[in-house]
């Protein structure tokens, strides 16, 4: 390819939660940065490995975000061939963004770790974005998160400091074999989360706990694919049942900086207006 540069990154997934910070932040660092999305030239699709070896070309380090979980079956052997791909290809570096608390997420950081590539990992779990860009908004919109989580804690993690570790780890060689499990400084249950997102919203949210088959029927009643219940059910049932119940310092030894907490998430996330309730009454 004629526009390749020395040391361009290849960021998959470069128009997700974190595959977007990351893209557009090295971009304004001035690397030279690759999207690696079904809408890019060329374009790069996870099901399609006839796609892999174009977006590879000439590219120095990889940010590896698989959708929609790399938990998910089959993940894995996409994971192994595209590591094979990319070896061929010449890759310098691997980035994973794997799950914490996750098995089959730890067997996919295995194959990037003996890959023979400089590599880092990065585990994180729940992300705080999830109220703000993600499946949660609509419910948080309505004043009313019912979901089936309970007396748990998470340590939800602000996807910027994922961002930034991420940035971190693809520009500098100092990272290269760490792995890095990525928290907020303290652990919330959904219930004081949501809590907390109303006291910055300045109007009152509820919360619900809700049995997961109940969650499950709502689903299956407005169309969600099986596979996204599945996950779902996996990641509310296995991986939050008390096993990521622990704050991590992966933030902190990446960066030198303390983790974002979560009410100073919510509290810039209420400040651009994403929670604003449209309560205009139309004239009649």
């Amino acid at each position: 390819m004629s526009n390749v540069k020395p040391n361009t990154i290849l960021v998959i997934g470069a128009t997700g939660k974190t595959g977007s910070r990351v893209f557009n932040g090295l971009e304004k660092q001035g690397w030279p940065v690759r999207s690696g999305s079904r809408s890019a030239d060329p374009g790069f699709d996870w099901m399609a490995p006839h796609t892999w070896e174009a977006a590879l070309e000439g590219v120095h380090a990889v940010y590896i975000t698989f959708q929609p979980d790399i938990s998910v079956p089959g993940a894995l052997d996409i994971i192994q061939a595209f590591t094979r791909v990319a070896v061929t290809a010449g890759v310098k570096k691997l980035v994973l963004l794997s799950g914490r608390g996750e098995q089959e997420a730890e067997a996919a950081e295995q194959v990037i770790i003996q890959s023979g590539l400089n590599w880092v990992v990065i585990r994180a779990s729940w992300f705080c974005q999830n109220f703000s860009e993600g499946y949660l908004l609509p419910p948080v919109l309505a004043g009313f998160v019912a979901l089936p989580a309970g007396n748990v804690g998470e340590p939800f993690v602000d996807v910027d400091d994922i961002a930034a570790v991420a940035m971190a780890a693809l520009t500098d060689d100092k990272h290269n074999g760490q792995v890095y499990e990525l928290t907020g400084p303290r652990l919330l249950t959904f219930d004081q989360a949501v809590t907390e997102i109303g006291q910055a919203a300045g109007r009152p949210v509820q919360y619900q706990e809700v049995p997961m088959e109940a969650y499950k029927a709502v689903m299956k009643e407005h169309e969600v694919p099986e596979d996204v219940i599945d996950l779902l059910h996996y990641l509310f049932v296995e991986v939050l049942d008390g096993r990521n119940e622990k704050v991590c310092d992966g933030v902190q030894r990446a960066l030198g900086r303390p983790a974002t907490d979560f009410s100073d998430y919510a509290r810039k996330a209420a400040a651009t207006g994403i929670w604003n309730v449209n309560t205009t009454v139309a004239e009649s």
